[in-house]
């Protein structure tokens, strides 16, 4: 039986995950609109054999509120749409996965499962959805909202969101397409089916009119982990991206998702759960710190306190010294997961505001290492082997200097030790992190039966 190997993801932003990440010597400041930035960067994470390259989004741009200073020096508020972004990307490699962040708080479901079934077939197998459900309460106000959405019926709509896709990306059977020149049949009208969702947030008749995804469907991916988001993880997602800072925390939310499967009759193989990993990585330990220090000397208070007031979910901070304790915060509409962590942390550390944003100005909230490759291999070694994690999220602190650092130092590491790949398993995203393809729902014995 071979060995297990780690699963990892390139998550890419902009000029990289650090908040100050674009005022970086080596980092391209344009980088966000800039499509051969990320061609170059997709085809050097392809021939580092990662599984995936793995974009966030936001419906609305951040920091914005009272901290109009911190909104002019941040560099997320201009960027590609990811599915738009993963079409050109598929076009340009082989076979890396392409999974793009999209919400089901303000979006339709035919939309989106008619652009992830699109991107599946453009890639030939390598689409993956984030699923998620709006954390920027500014989206609302793009969307004819006065408000942003209650937490609880986010995930109400999330849980038929998902229901209502995957039964649109079975509208057709996988041989429904017969396009039969001599008889003049283009489709057989028996492998047609019409979903006709009728729902408490959709209505939805269908079909959809795109093929059958080649995966059968994309991967779903979560993020959240709430406990609603939890649940609906464990009934529908295949991937967890998760923000973890210590390893018995890791553990105890890779025991508690992975317990939950079984009651919707899955393995826990069929559920990976990668946290995300904040890796800035030097020849020698030295070199390394001296790395995370030139950026932390880039970060402007403002931008600091902008992007811990919306993690903490949208909380203004602007009134409090930035040399004193974090005040007591009301329950977020926002994140409420990563509003917990990042309060716990806080607390745990007697923390500062400043301190708080500063250790969380690159990971935001997921775990820093900062080191030489082969202190960051065992690390995610340790992780790895006593089950807090199935991979990572690799967040590169700049683009591309970051990522070409842990793919120069990390990775000759971690295959040396056996826990990474050579080459790919297979061609589609799926057979990277052996996952099943999904039967049709219609084509099942029990539905053939009835």
């Amino acid at each position: 039986m071979s060995q297990r190997q780690l699963k990892l993801n390139a998550f890419l932003m902009t000029a990289g995950h650090h908040v100050a990440a674009w005022r970086h010597p080596d980092s391209r400041a344009d980088g966000g609109i800039r499509f051969d930035h990320f061609k170059q960067i997709a085809q050097a994470a392809e021939r580092a054999k990662f599984d995936a390259v793995f974009f966030a989004d936001s419906a609305a741009v951040w920091n914005g509120g009272p901290q109009q200073e911190a909104q002019s020096r941040g560099a997320q508020s201009d960027h590609f749409e990811p599915v738009t972004l993963l079409s050109a990307l598929a076009a340009v490699t082989e076979h890396i996965g392409l999974i793009a962040t999209v919400t089901t708080t303000y979006n339709e479901p035919y939309h989106l499962a008619r652009k992830f079934a699109s991107l599946d077939h453009l890639s030939n197998g390598r689409a993956g959805w984030n699923l998620v459900t709006s954390a920027n309460a500014a989206e609302a106000f793009n969307f004819g909202l006065d408000a942003h959405v209650a937490h609880a019926d986010r995930y109400a709509r999330a849980e038929e969101f998902i229901d209502v896709a995957t039964g649109l990306w079975d509208s057709w059977e996988d041989d429904a397409f017969i396009r039969d020149k001599a008889s003049g049949v283009f489709f057989d009208p028996e492998r047609l089916h019409v979903l006709d969702h009728q729902g408490k947030h959709f209505r939805v008749r269908g079909p959809l009119n795109v093929a059958r995804p080649v995966q059968g469907y994309p991967v779903i991916v979560q993020a959240g982990s709430s406990e609603p988001g939890k649940e609906l993880a464990a009934r529908t997602a295949e991937v967890i991206f998760t923000a973890q800072l210590t390893l018995e925390n890791a553990q105890a939310f890779y025991r508690d998702v992975k317990g939950r499967l079984a009651k919707y009759g899955r393995s826990p193989d069929e559920l990976k759960i990668l946290p995300g990993i904040f890796p800035v990585v030097g020849r020698t330990r030295e070199e390394a710190q001296a790395k995370y220090k030139a950026l932390q000397e880039l970060i402007h208070p403002s931008v600091g306190l902008a992007l811990l007031s919306g993690m903490l979910g949208g909380f203004d901070l602007t009134g409090y010294a930035l040399d004193g304790p974090l005040p007591e915060l009301p329950e977020s509409n926002g994140g409420k997961s990563r509003q917990s962590l990042l309060i716990d942390l806080a607390r745990r550390e007697n923390l500062t505001i400043r301190e708080l944003y500063l250790r969380i100005s690159g990971a935001r909230g997921h775990l820093t290492l900062v080191g030489t490759g082969e202190e960051i291999a065992d690390q995610l070694q340790l992780w790895f082997e006593n089950e807090a994690a199935d991979g990572f999220n690799v967040m590169p602190p700049t683009l591309p200097g970051g990522l070409d650092d842990f793919i120069e130092l990390v990775l000759p590491e971690l295959r040396r030790r056996g826990l990474f790949r050579a080459e790919y398993e297979g061609t589609t995203l799926r057979e990277s992190l052996g996952l099943a393809r999904p039967v049709n729902r219609y084509t099942t014995p029990a539905a053939i039966a009835a």
